[in-house]
């Protein structure tokens, strides 16, 4: 089953009361771009904005961690955001931050989770409808029911790393390697010793996934049997989410994201770090 949806797709849904749009846009800190702000200059019809740094764990250091599911339900009901209805999560990059919003509403439940195919741009290159300023929903009923296998922590990474574990990060060849600063400042260079790097961007085409058949060729050549459980890693939990995709669309046996990421590891006295290439 396809995680996409076509922009044709989502024109014909556009007025579904069973359909709710979602504007999941983020950048990177050093991006000089503000999500929000694009918003609200323009955004697809009804489209709400879901704010990874402010829906999340706010108390726990670390940018857009998962928040209590009680919490998030809570947060997702006051959007207008019902677990019962089709999501469909879309960012202005194309595929960048979207999957992110996919895999957190996953997690919490929902029953159906899609991105938009392209995103934003391919919306806009289309020279389709757009609102600007923002756009509410009336309050919604988000059940939260949380799979606790999808995510996992620092410790149970530590032990995954020892033991060998499958660990993957989709930071940029020259992050992995710790040739090049963090953009996050004050985090360490490198990676969780035994992962394997496979770049998020190399598994993307013009806002989507590439074929399966290419995904599975690079994860396979990033070292990774997906027929073994498999955690995802990256900056701060972002990007972690399009290796999860890309593992899930082919399949994968068992998934778990590294929520605090490197952004954790990277900041912490006791993480043990490695840097070069994946060995």
């Amino acid at each position: 089953m396809s995680h996409f949806v076509s922009t044709q797709w989502l024109a014909d849904h556009l007025d579904d009361p069973k359909v709710q749009v979602i504007d999941a846009s983020w950048h990177m800190p050093n991006a000089g771009r503000d999500a929000h702000t694009e918003y609200l200059a323009g955004h697809i019809p009804g489209a709400i904005f879901f704010d990874l740094d402010t829906n999340a764990d706010t108390s726990s250091g670390l940018p857009h961690m998962l928040p209590d599911p009680a919490v998030f339900s809570a947060l997702a009901g006051a959007l207008g955001i019902s677990s019962d209805t089709v999501l469909v999560v879309y960012d202005e990059a194309g595929l960048f931050s979207a999957p992110r919003a996919w895999w957190t509403f996953k997690v919490m439940g929902a029953h159906g989770v899609k991105i938009l195919e392209g995103g934003g741009p391919k919306w806009r290159a289309e020279s389709r409808q757009l609102d600007s300023g923002t756009s509410k929903a009336p309050p919604a009923k988000f059940e939260a029911k949380f799979d606790s296998d999808a995510v996992v922590g620092f410790q149970e990474v530590l032990a995954a790393s020892e033991s060998g574990h499958q660990i993957v990060d989709a930071r940029g060849a020259a992050r992995f390697a710790g040739d090049t600063p963090e953009p996050r400042a004050g985090l360490k260079s490198g990676h969780i010793p035994s992962s394997r790097n496979l770049p998020f961007d190399t598994l993307i085409a013009d806002g989507a996934l590439r074929s399966d058949t290419e995904l599975a060729g690079a994860i396979a050549a990033a070292g990774i049997d997906a027929t073994k459980p498999v955690i995802t890693s990256c900056g701060s939990g972002v990007t972690a989410a399009v290796l999860a995709l890309a593992l899930d669309t082919i399949s994968a046996s068992q998934v778990a994201l590294y929520d605090g990421s490197w952004t954790e590891w990277g900041g912490r006295d006791d993480a043990p770090i490695e840097t070069g290439p994946a060995r």
